[in-house]
């Protein structure tokens, strides 16, 4: 017979799942981590984690949902969307993104082990990620399309320009590959620059300029 949890104790249980998960998956991975170092701070039988989460899938799911939410705040609400210039707007989803790479190790396991989301898509229906409200990837998909359709952004079909977007931000990832990792900082800033110059439709000069040589 399962054991009766308090309400209490479910408060407690998962939260200490959610702490262990966060923490064994960032470091071994999902394949890699088994239940019994699930629940042993938890202090429950392994029968008993499946009164929580039906797998450790579902456990990783509900951890990668409430990163979006931090994530797209950082990177989209006060990155992308805090300006009406749409060249200034990528360049600070950008910088925000690489900051969240280098500074959150669980975001930076989901961006650089996509095997591990396909396994939980294979388990878990996948359209719990695709149509989460919080998901930065469909917010910046959402932007770039209106912003494309508005001829603000050239360069491809939106999932071109989205791609384009998510290569920049591998680059930490291989930072040590380049031919002068200790110019990294300087070589970031430029291809960003690159990047988001390349991508966006040069404003218009103002009435009355004129440029025209003598």
């Amino acid at each position: 017979m399962p054991t009766a949890f308090s309400a209490e104790e479910r408060t407690r249980i998962t939260r200490a799942l959610l702490e262990e998960g966060r923490a064994r998956f960032t470091t071994q991975g999902l394949r890699k981590t088994s239940l019994e170092e699930l629940v042993a701070p938890a202090q429950i039988a392994k029968s008993s984690f499946y009164q929580f989460f039906d797998s450790k899938e579902a456990l990783y799911l509900e951890l990668m949902l409430r990163q979006m939410a931090q994530v797209k705040r950082k990177v989209v609400d006060e990155g992308l969307l805090s300006t009406t210039d749409v060249r200034e707007g990528l360049r600070r989803f950008l910088h925000a993104a690489l900051t969240e790479l280098s500074a959150d190790p669980l975001y930076r396991r989901l961006m650089t082990h996509p095997e591990e989301m396909t396994a939980v898509a294979r388990k878990l229906d996948p359209s719990v990620v695709t149509t989460a409200p919080d998901n930065p990837v469909t917010a910046l998909y959402e932007f770039v399309a209106a912003k494309h359709a508005e001829g603000e952004l050239h360069g491809g079909e939106p999932a071109v320009i989205v791609g384009v977007l998510q290569a920049v931000l591998l680059l930490p990832v291989n930072a040590d590959r380049l031919a002068s990792p200790e110019h990294y900082p300087r070589i970031l800033d430029l291809l960003i620059d690159i990047v988001t110059t390349g991508l966006t439709t040069p404003r218009a000069r103002p009435h009355g300029t004129d440029h025209t040589r003598n």
